[in-house]
């Protein structure tokens, strides 16, 4: 380790970033950059994953399934070699013009990462990860190993206890996660908690950066998003149906409510009045208009407040239509 640490020195003062490049560590790195580069990461893993399942796409169905948390972690840590570990920068950073700090140098200019402080980030990013879709695997494995009935007691005991232990690991680096994204949140420093660990900083790879998205452009998309959004959550709980049947009986006059009065009242039941064809198994919901029994229960079901479409009347309880037949003879 310690060659390790020497050749890192070495590399440093030679050729390091901190004497060409003229990276100012100081200088504050906006938080939304810094999420958007994970963002972009996270983005490359999913497609870099994708494109490997498609090799297999002509093979045997869940061919990837037993082994996908150790493919997973293989491709991430091959992202890792050939992006962080060679130039200190994620491939979202280096599109955002950001690279890593190493914030546990006391000197006061731009330092890279170390190999150790490297080797770090990458267990604390894939390690977390595989481990938790592997613990349910895990613990079988060692209930398994196990044979005869005072084994099998002490096995479940042992379940029982790494069982919790992982619960508990689990709840607490969550909840540390929680603490360290409001503290990024309140400085802008280390949005992941293993940045923080490690000793790890997000700074500016070049000098006086220029964004080429103005702040009016940002300020307009996010404006956009966020009644996007709003629209997303509130048309949902609008009864388009009774606002149609409302406007149309009020522009119209009552004729969409009337218009079917006039005709033949078996005219009306040979049309369901929510897909148009010929209704099966008939129901009524109070007013003259016939549904199928599935159209209309599925609509129930989805909405309890249903209005009529045909005329705006609401619905009522189902009931099946009931026709007299006259038997004629000749």
């Amino acid at each position: 380790m310690a060659g390790l640490e020497s050749e890192d020195n070495q590399k440093r003062t030679v050729g390091g970033p901190s004497s060409e490049t003229g990276v100012d560590p100081l200088t504050p790195v906006l938080r939304i950059s810094q999420l958007d580069a994970l963002e972009l990461d996270s983005a490359l893993e999913q497609l870099v994953w994708t494109q490997f399942s498609q090799c297999f796409q002509n093979c045997r169905p869940g061919l990837l399934t037993p082994l996908e948390p150790e493919l997973r972690a293989l491709l991430q840590l091959l992202l890792w070699r050939f992006t962080l570990y060679s130039s200190s920068t994620t491939v979202g950073q280096s599109l955002l013009s950001l690279c890593y700090h190493n914030t546990l140098s006391s000197s006061p200019s731009y330092r890279p990462l170390s190999r150790r402080q490297k080797l770090g980030l990458a267990l604390l990013t894939a390690g977390p990860r595989w481990l938790q879709e592997r613990s349910h695997s895990l613990l079988l494995c060692l209930g398994l190993t196990s044979g005869g009935p005072v084994s099998e007691i002490n096995s479940g005991f042992l379940q029982k206890g790494l069982r919790k232990c992982l619960t508990l690991i689990s709840s607490i680096t969550q909840l540390a996660s929680l603490v360290n994204f409001l503290v990024f949140l309140r400085r802008g420093h280390h949005p992941v908690l293993a940045e923080r660990i490690v000793g790890a900083r997000a700074v500016f790879s070049k000098s006086n950066v220029i964004r080429d998205v103005t702040y009016q452009y940002m300020n307009r998309e996010l404006l956009w998003h966020g009644f996007a959004e709003f629209l997303i959550f509130l048309l949902p709980l609008i009864n388009t149906r009774k606002l149609k049947a409302t406007v149309c009986s009020i522009l119209l006059g009552g004729e969409s409510a009337g218009g079917d009065g006039g005709r033949d009242g078996q005219a009306v039941w040979k049309e369901c009045g929510l897909c148009g064809e010929w209704p099966t198994m008939p129901h009524m919901v109070g007013c003259q208009h016939v549904f199928c029994y599935y159209c209309i229960k599925s609509h129930s079901i989805a909405n309890n407040y249903i209005t009529c479409p045909k005329c705006g009347a609401e619905a009522g309880q189902l009931e099946p239509v009931k026709m007299e037949v006259v038997m004629v003879g000749r």
